[in-house]
């Protein structure tokens, strides 16, 4: 299947992981145009908008999500982060909200994402795949040729009340990188990530980007000296 993840290719420069030179960081959690503009200038690639979950923190409204998206420049990834399974349902909030990439954070059906392709041309889709042990790695390959890229993150969908992202746990990293090695799409790499442990996170997985929320935030709200280390501890592992 063709690639039209328009963000993820075109618009950030990389057509797989072989081409990237620099990790990109995205950070989640974005609850304001204020917000988001204060994590591009400290040099954020995407920004994720978090609509309603399960459970987890940032989640807000799919009208403030949209103000969002259309108050951000081209280049920038808006990233709506979606519980909904059913590929009707997810279509219809895509167009509410405008966003030019769709995180899917539970399962899809396999053919849902024909029907998501089909839909949403130019949307960029990205599936979460929570990394709780090897199983990760079959689930990861299997979704693989349907999407984007993966995000590997520290949820639980089979707990009695689902986590589908924002824990601020981090999980086994080797697992990551064997993920990261097996299938032919970006990876980013979420769950518990901060300016301390982000170098080491990079340099064992090797993402094509990093995911941040908790870790750059104080009082919930987002903390620009913690983004700003952040910023450069990615920086200081790719250098």
């Amino acid at each position: 299947m063709p690639r039209r993840g328009l963000v993820l290719v075109a618009q950030w420069g990389a057509e797989g992981e072989s081409a990237v030179t620099t990790v990109r960081v995205k950070a989640c959690c974005i609850a304001s145009l204020a917000e988001a503009w204060a994590a591009i200038e400290e040099g954020v690639a995407a920004v994720g908008l978090v609509s309603e979950m399960p459970s987890g923190p940032g989640v807000i409204s799919e009208e403030t999500i949209a103000e969002i998206a259309a108050g951000l420049p081209p280049a920038v990834g808006s990233f709506l982060l979606t519980s909904k399974q059913d590929a009707r349902a997810i279509v219809a909030q895509q167009r509410r909200c405008r966003v030019n990439t769709v995180q899917l954070c539970d399962s899809v059906r396999s053919e849902g994402y024909r029907e998501l392709r089909e839909a949403m041309a130019g949307i960029a889709l990205v599936q979460v795949v929570h990394v709780r042990d090897e199983g990760a790695l079959e689930e990861a390959a299997r979704v693989a040729s349907d999407v984007d890229a993966v995000l590997l993150d520290s949820g639980d969908p089979s707990a009695p009340i689902k986590e589908l992202g924002g824990t601020g746990r981090t999980h086994d990293w080797e697992i990551s990188r064997r993920i990261r090695d097996r299938v032919g799409v970006p990876v980013f790499l979420a769950g518990g990530l901060d300016a301390v442990n982000v170098t080491d996170a990079i340099r064992v997985v090797r993402p094509f980007a990093v995911d941040v929320c908790s870790g750059i935030r104080t009082g919930g709200k987002l903390d620009r000296a913690k983004l700003r280390a952040f910023v450069d501890a990615v920086r200081a592992a790719g250098a």
